[in-house]
């Protein structure tokens, strides 16, 4: 079973997100925050449940209509590259 670790740009990437929204929407921005922090759960036991993302070697999981979560899959672990507001232009 891989673990999941979040790179330093997805972390940062999830506290501009949180802290956008929770200033508008506390409670709305937990649950988004728990949402987007579970998504990955399941990959630990399968990592390739979600499609090939835009950049070659990542996969993408659709957490909400607005946010996507870019991760990859190495030997040793799954890794979270980056959340993204699906408006934003990626790559």
């Amino acid at each position: 079973m891989l673990s999941v670790v979040w790179l330093d740009e997805a972390i940062s990437d999830l506290i501009d997100i949180v802290t956008f929204i929770a200033a508008h929407n506390p409670g709305a921005a937990r649950r988004l925050k728990t949402r987007l922090e579970g998504a990955p759960l399941p990959l630990t036991e399968h990592p390739y449940l979600y499609p090939n993302g835009r950049v070659p070697g990542t996969r993408e999981i659709v957490v909400h209509p607005n946010y996507v979560l870019v991760y990859r899959v190495t030997a040793e672990r799954i890794e979270i590259v980056s959340v993204l507001h699906a408006r934003e232009e990626y790559p």
